[in-house]
């Protein structure tokens, strides 16, 4: 039957990530690898969909009163005029928003650049669209822009540059000036920009989200992508929405509909107690975040985790396998989950295999392992007793073994 499938489908295979998900089911490991937290949703946006689904909002629908207040919190986050009736698509969840943005302006043979490490979806995304994803690799690290090899990456068939920020594996926040460079080049080019901001309210140390929209000219050049899922700890809700021109909003609701018809009506429902939470609900949700953060990067440290770089947004940690670890990424999980019962996930799925072009300069040569097989991503989107009990397994497996491999 393989030759009934087509080319796109023979290419997404699945991963070392769903293998190593049932190995940890089998030994009933903790989860720290997947990105939705174990614990409960704010009460008052559970009541608000409780309260939707008793009042019979249980049938296809479009929440316009979501465009009406998105387009007031774009106006006061990040300065944009937005047109509510226009301008934006209710999708389910930022994955289908994404992908319906990608679809809307993405022919076969347009290239679309990706900085990586990645969301592995992307690329995906825009292969189903017939496009063809280019990889320009953020300088390890500390994951900085290479202005260089991003405008070198820029051809005649680039149509769109793909920004996640914050960034997910490594926590990153883009810095203004990253920003600057990657506006002018979408300028000077005349290129389409679609960002993924669905952690936009989770930055740490006083950092701020700045979004690629709101630099001079981008507006009208970006698709703005964002969910519920992650600020309010509903990942299984799937509304999201893209902000973009009136043209492109257009094409995205056009495709969402043709997709999944509507996001389910009782939580576009709750969505709207969700947007009107106040100020110091944002402010809790960082400080939350950032004590977890800090817990995980200090028992990373403590058993022998290398870690380069604090994240500065998202709630995942991109930790570095010792020097002196002879085990790869994958190996070291398999250990972790086996013998420690912890998961996490091997840092290889973020690097497509196309784009890993070079090693780090201090890289163990005893090793033979490039820097993309070094790198494990830990999720501290969970609950204190989760992640207290995690460290006493981690710190009883060290103890024992002497190192982690």
């Amino acid at each position: 039957m393989e030759d009934k499938l087509s080319r796109v489908a023979k290419t997404l295979t699945s991963s070392p990530i769903q293998q190593l998900s049932q190995l940890a089911q089998r030994c009933n490991a903790i989860n720290l690898a997947e990105g939705f937290p174990d614990f409960p949703a704010p009460p008052l946006i559970k009541s608000a969909a409780i309260s939707a689904i008793s009042s019979d909002f249980n049938q296809y629908r479009h929440v316009q009163g979501i465009c009406d207040r998105l387009a007031e919190i774009v106006k006061d986050t990040h300065g944009l005029e937005v047109d509510p009736l226009t301008d934006i698509a209710i999708c389910c969840g930022q994955t289908e928003a994404f992908a319906s943005a990608i679809f809307s302006i993405i022919d076969p043979g347009d290239e679309v650049i990706l900085f990586v490490p990645i969301y592995e979806t992307y690329g995906g995304c825009i292969s189903l669209a017939g496009g063809i994803p280019v990889y320009v690799e953020l300088d390890p690290p500390q994951w900085m822009l290479n202005a260089e090899k991003f405008l070198k990456s820029i051809t005649g068939r680039t149509k769109a540059v793909v920004l996640n920020s914050p960034h997910n594996p490594t926590g990153k926040v883009f810095s203004r000036d990253e920003l600057e460079i990657i506006a002018e080049a979408c300028r000077t080019n005349n290129c389409l920009a679609v960002t993924d901001e669905v952690y936009e309210h989770i930055t740490y140390d006083g950092i701020k989200h700045v979004s690629l929209a709101s630099l001079p000219g981008m507006q009208e050049r970006t698709v703005l992508t964002s969910s519920l899922s992650k600020t309010y700890s509903v990942t299984g809700w799937r509304i999201g929405w893209a902000i973009a021109p009136a043209l492109i909003a257009s094409a995205v609701k056009n495709i969402h509909i043709r997709l999944t018809d509507s996001a389910p009506a009782p939580f576009q429902e709750a969505a709207l107690t969700a947007l009107t939470c106040p100020s110091h609900y944002f402010k809790s949700l960082r400080q939350d975040y950032e004590a977890k953060r800090d817990f995980l990067v200090e028992l990373l440290a403590t058993v022998g985790f290398r870690i380069p770089f604090k994240p500065q947004g998202s709630f995942f940690l991109f930790a570095k396998l010792p020097e002196n670890c002879l085990l790869n990424d994958v190996e070291c999980i398999e250990k972790l989950i086996e013998e420690a019962g912890v998961v996490a996930v091997p840092g290889r799925g973020f690097f497509p295999s196309t784009s890993c072009t070079f090693e780090e300069p201090n890289m163990v040569k005893e090793t033979g392992l490039g820097y993309q097989k070094r790198y494990i991503r830990f999720a501290f989107c969970k609950s204190e007793e989760t992640l207290a009990s995690a460290a006493k397994k981690l710190r009883e497996f060290v103890r024992a073994k002497g190192s982690l491999g």
